[in-house]
């Protein structure tokens, strides 16, 4: 089963970039695909997460926002095994 996250992020938000970096780790050692918006670009996503940046996605099951909590992410991620 391929796993589908997405991350929401902002470009000039540094905790969004730190995100991204910190989870490329995760996403390869599950297999994970993730999809990183832009929010900026779209009013809805904007409208609802607005400064909560960054946020990690499962579908529409929110993990996490501002820091990656790895411990939490690998845990969940290990449930698809």
């Amino acid at each position: 089963m391929a796993i589908e996250l997405t991350l929401l992020s902002r470009s000039y938000c540094h905790l969004c970039h730190d995100m991204e970096v910190a989870l490329a780790p995760l996403a390869e050692e599950f297999a994970a695909t993730v999809t990183v918006l832009d929010v900026d670009a779209d009013p809805a996503l904007e409208a609802k997460y607005d400064e909560w940046m960054p946020v990690l996605l499962h579908g529409e099951t929110e993990l996490c926002r501002y820091v990656l909590d790895v411990a939490k992410i690998r845990e969940y991620l290990a449930g698809f095994r």
